[in-house]
C-alpha cells in the first residue's frame, strides 16, 4: 500500500487537493483572457479560432512528450519533487506570458505550460499510492472536485482581473503557482515508499513505450480509446468556447468567467458528492457510461441553444460527464501494479494529449470555417454538435467494454 497511513494519509489527501486547487486556480484565471488576447494579436475572431486551436495543440503536444517521462521519473524519485518542480515552472511560465509582446511569445508560453502541467499525472499517481483500489474512484472524484473548485475561483478572478487589464490575470496566476510551490515545499509529504520505486527506463518513459502498458489487458485498451474520445470532445471548450460565447451572445471576460465558474461549481458537486454514492450503488462501469451519455446530451444542447440563457442551462446535463473521468481512472488503475501507477498515468496523459493535439486543431478549423463568407456550413455551433456525437460514441464504446468485461467474469449485462 503506502508509506502513509491513518491520520497522515488523510492529511496527505488534503495536502494534494490544496496543491491541485492552487494550480488549477492559476490555470483557470487565464482562460477568459487568453483567447481575446490572441484575437487582439490576430486581428479577427475567425483567425483567432484556428490560432487558439494551434496553441492548445502545442500545449497538448508537449504533454504527450513529457507526461510519460514525468510519470516514470516520479516512479523512481517519488511524487513530491516532481510536483514541486512543476509548480515552480508554471510560475515562471505565467510571468513569460504576462510579458508576451506577440503571438510567438504566447506560443512559447503554451509550450512551457504543456511541459510543466504534465505533472498532473503525478497527482493521480499520488492518490493511487495512498488509497486502496476499491477507494480510488472516490479519491479521483475528490481530485476532480479540487480541480473543479479551482475552475470556480479561477475564471471568476480572471474575468474580474481581465476587465482591469488583459495582462493582470497572468501576473496573478504566477503568484498562485508560487504559493502552490511554497505550500508543497513545506507541507506536502512523499507518498511512494522507496521499496516500491521503479528504475527509470526510456523504453517505458517515451510516449509510445508508456502506452504499451495499455495493451497489457484487453479492457485497458478499450478504456484507453474511451479516454481519447472523452478528451477529444472536451477540447471543444478550450478551442472555441470563449470565442463562440463572445461571437454568438456578445459576452466579455466577466460573463465568460462567471459561466466557467458555474461549470466548475457543477463539476465539483458531481465529482465531489455524486461519484462516491453512485459508484457504491451502481458500480464504476455503469456510472461511467451514464456520465458520458449525460455529457453528450449537454454539449449538443449547447450547440443548439438559441439564447445565452439556454446555453447556460445546458451546463446542467453537461456536468454529468464529471462522473466519467474518475470512474474511468479507477477501472484502469485496478488492472496494473502499484509500481506501474506512474507509468499508467503517464500513458493516460499521452492518450489525452494526442486528443489534445488533434481536437483543438479540428474544432478550431471547423469554427473558423463556419464563419467564413460563403461557407457551406454557416453554423458556428457545429463544433459542439460534432463533439456531442464523439462523446456519444465514447458512451457506446464504454458500454461495450463493460459488457465484454462482465461476460468475461460470467455476468452478462441485460
Amino acid at each position: 500500500m503506502s508509506i502513509l497511513s491513518g491520520s497522515r494519509r488523510k492529511a496527505a489527501i488534503a495536502f494534494i487537493m490544496v496543491t491541485a486547487v492552487l494550480d488549477i486556480v492559476a490555470m483557470g484565471i487565464i482562460i477568459p483572457v487568453l483567447p481575446p488576447l490572441i484575437e487582439e494579436f490576430a486581428g479577427s475572431n475567425a483567425e483567432a479560432g484556428w490560432i487558439n486551436g494551434v496553441f492548445v495543440a502545442l500545449w497538448a503536444g508537449m504533454q504527450f512528450v513529457a507526461s510519460p517521462i514525468i510519470g516514470s521519473l516520479s516512479d523512481q524519485h517519488g511524487r513530491r519533487p516532481v510536483i514541486l518542480l512543476s509548480t515552480l515552472g508554471l510560475a515562471a511560465d505565467y510571468v513569460l506570458m504576462a510579458l508576451a509582446p506577440n503571438l510567438w511569445w504566447l506560443a512559447l508560453g503554451r509550450i512551457i505550460a504543456g511541459i510543466t502541467s504534465s505533472s498532473f499525472t503525478t497527482v493521480f499517481a499520488y492518490m493511487a499510492d495512498i488509497t486502496a483500489p476499491e477507494e480510488r474512484a472516490r479519491g479521483y472524484g475528490l481530485i476532480g472536485a479540487a480541480f473543479s473548485a479551482g475552475f470556480v475561483a479561477g475564471p471568476l478572478l480572471g474575468g474580474v482581473l481581465g476587465e482591469i487589464s488583459p495582462r493582470a490575470p497572468f501576473w496573478f496566476a504566477a503568484g498562485m503557482s508560487g504559493i502552490a510551490f511554497l505550500y508543497g515545499l513545506f507541507v506536502l509529504p512523499e507518498s511512494l515508499a522507496p521499496a516500491k520505486r521503479m528504475t527509470f527506463s526510456w523504453k517505458r518513459a517515451n510516449p509510445f513505450g508508456a502506452m504499451m502498458l495499455l495493451r497489457s489487458h484487453p479492457e485497458l485498451s478499450g478504456l484507453a480509446v474511451v479516454t481519447f474520445l472523452l478528451h477529444f470532445s472536451h477540447h471543444v471548450f478550450s478551442a472555441v468556447f470563449v470565442l463562440y460565447a463572445g461571437y454568438r451572445f456578445g459576452w466579455h471576460a466577466w460573463e465568460v468567467g462567471t459561466l466557467l465558474a458555474l461549470v466548475g461549481l457543477l463539476d465539483m458537486t458531481v465529482q465531489g458528492v455524486l461519484v462516491g454514492p453512485m459508484v457504491k450503488r451502481f458500480g464504476d462501469r455503469a456510472t461511467m457510461v451514464f456520465g458520458l451519455f449525460g455529457g453528450a446530451i449537454g454539449i449538443a444542447w449547447m450547440g443548439l441553444a438559441p439564447t445565452g440563457v439556454m446555453f447556460t442551462l445546458a451546463m446542467l446535463p453537461n456536468a454529468l460527464w464529471g462522473l466519467a473521468m474518475p470512474t474511468l481512472q479507477s477501472l484502469m488503475t485496478q488492472r496494473v501494479s502499484e509500481s506501474e501507477q506512474g507509468q499508467l498515468q503517464g500513458a493516460n496523459m499521452s492518450v489525452a494529449s494526442i486528443a489534445g493535439v488533434v481536437s483543438p486543431l479540428f474544432f478550431g478549423a471547423v469554427y473558423a470555417f463556419t464563419l467564413r463568407e460563403g461557407s457551406w456550413l454557416p453554423y458556428p455551433g457545429a463544433s459542439f454538435l460534432i463533439a456531442s456525437l464523439v462523446l456519444l460514441g465514447a458512451a457506446l464504446l464504454g458500454w461495450a467494454v463493460a459488457r465484454q468485461a462482465n461476460r468475461r467474469a460470467g455476468q452478462v449485462l441485460p
